[in-house]
């Protein structure tokens, strides 16, 4: 988002709110549709919109997705800096990153 500034309020629609935005480097005009996290369609709008190819269909440009920010820094970033973990401390972030994929697997995302 932080490439584009807000120009005004477009409208809500069947599947969220739309917003004109203005791209800070090339100053192109974009409709951004913000799509509440959960909504069914979401999948179904971005894949039908991308393979749209038509000069009186609006073009899809991009799709953004914002997720919570990981406010410890990431486990990679952690393990550099340590250079070494105690066994405790291996232990409870593989615990963690056990339980993550565990879930995710569980979940069968592909």
């Amino acid at each position: 988002m932080e490439k584009y500034e807000v120009v005004k309020d477009l409208g809500a629609g069947n599947f969220g709110v739309a917003r004109l935005l203005r791209h800070k480097g090339t100053k192109e005009l974009v409709a951004m549709k913000y799509i509440e996290r959960g909504h069914k369609n979401v999948a179904r709008e971005i894949i039908n919109h991308r393979s749209l190819r038509h000069p009186n269909i609006i073009r899809f440009k991009e799709a953004t997705i914002v997720i919570e920010s990981a406010a410890s820094g990431e486990l990679f970033d952690r393990i550099c800096s340590a250079g070494r973990f105690s066994e405790d401390e291996a232990r409870y972030f593989f615990q963690q990153l056990i339980s993550g994929v565990n879930y995710c697997h569980s979940m069968v995302l592909r």
